[in-house]
């Protein structure tokens, strides 16, 4: 009997932001993600999370609380949540009563992805009402929202109604040492942004396992990473086809950001300088992208390196059907069955159709 490969062991999951195309619609983004959803829980991924991002006219899921309620009632199975809610834009009550109301309509399949950056420029952040030191405070806010949703406490002046006794799963979220610390004091998972910042990646994993402190949450840490992936056919038109990503991460890096570009023949077509270029290249340096062999061999590399407990993956490709069969084929690469459990909630050892026009 043959044991099973490092990506055949670990969980799939996917991050959408629900990408506005050029010519697109915003409705079309929602239909594109009902369809993807829906494809990936039949394909065994255990998470689809959605992510709070303002002013930014190529991303649609600035009310993300909304988009998962939508996503969830398409669903059935799915663990549905957020990668990441912008703590510091919300008052934690708010939260609380948002997740508590939508663990109740789906109980046992939210998850509650937690940042603490903007999610924006500072011209947003500002018509947020937010403060822009509001991210120091960042542990004292994660703290007092586990409290609205943790037990009833005796004499307690406000309660989350609905929310309190939900005990909805909260991860932390980050691209640094900071909240890597956080959620190892805290005791709670955390995912890392190595979809867009893999800097830190190793740094990062290496500190939160080492800092780790036991909680009623976990009892030893349990870390995902996202990953930049693009499978096709042929090395070839998987690099044509990230040229849109990397278009997308060139027009951030402009401070131009926009609807989600059509690919370019190949990177070497980008009008770039020397800087942009490596900047872009950083970026992606996670990435796994070509065809069904280049992707599996970076993906087991991946996992060998860093060691985490689930992957994150993100597919950002202006044609959908292309986006759809790259998820579908590391599915089949993963060979992962749709069964009990990859419903499960908070990770502890305690306890389709038609692809969308386009």
């Amino acid at each position: 009997m043959t044991s099973l490969s490092r990506l055949e062991r670990t969980p799939l999951s996917v991050l959408d932001l629900a990408h506005v195309r050029q010519d697109g619609t915003t409705a079309e983004a929602f239909r594109n993600t009902i369809d993807l959803v829906q494809h990936v829980e039949r394909w065994g991924y255990k998470r689809f999370w959605l992510a709070e991002h303002h002013n930014i006219s190529g991303v649609a899921s600035a009310a993300t609380s909304v988009l998962i309620s939508y996503v969830a009632d398409h669903t059935k199975t799915i663990r549905v949540g957020s990668g990441g809610i912008m703590l510091p834009n919300h008052a934690p009550l708010v939260i609380a009563e948002q997740f508590g109301t939508l663990e109740a309509l789906y109980p046992g399949r939210i998850d509650l992805g937690l940042g603490r950056a903007p999610g924006g420029d500072q011209a947003a952040a500002r018509a947020l009402r937010r403060d822009l030191r509001a991210g120091e405070d960042f542990p004292a806010l994660v703290e007092e929202l586990r409290r609205y949703l943790g037990p009833k406490r005796p004499g307690a002046m406000v309660t989350a109604y609905p929310g309190v006794g939900s005990n909805v799963p909260i991860w932390l979220l980050g691209s640094s040492l900071f909240s890597a610390a956080l959620a190892a004091e805290m005791g709670l998972p955390f995912a890392f942004a190595s979809h867009f910042a893999p800097e830190q990646l190793l740094a990062a994993l290496d500190l939160y396992r080492r800092s780790f402190r036991p909680s009623e949450t976990l009892d030893r840490p349990y870390a995902m990473a996202g990953v930049p992936v693009i499978a096709a056919e042929t090395d070839e038109e998987a690099w044509r086809l990230a040229t849109t990503p990397q278009q997308m991460f060139l027009n951030l890096i402009r401070n131009r950001p926009g609807p989600m570009p059509p690919p370019v023949d190949g990177p070497e077509k980008l009008d770039w300088n020397e800087f942009e270029r490596a900047a872009v290249e950083s970026r992606f340096g996670a990435a796994a992208v070509g065809s069904r062999e280049r992707v599996r061999e970076r993906l087991e590399l991946f996992l060998a390196e860093t060691r985490v407990d689930e992957l994150m993956v993100v597919t950002a490709v202006y044609d959908y059907a292309a986006r759809l069969r790259s998820y579908e084929m590391v599915a089949e690469m993963a060979h992962h069955p749709t069964d009990e459990n990859l419903s499960v909630g908070t990770p502890s050892t305690r306890e389709s159709s038609e692809a969308a026009q386009v």
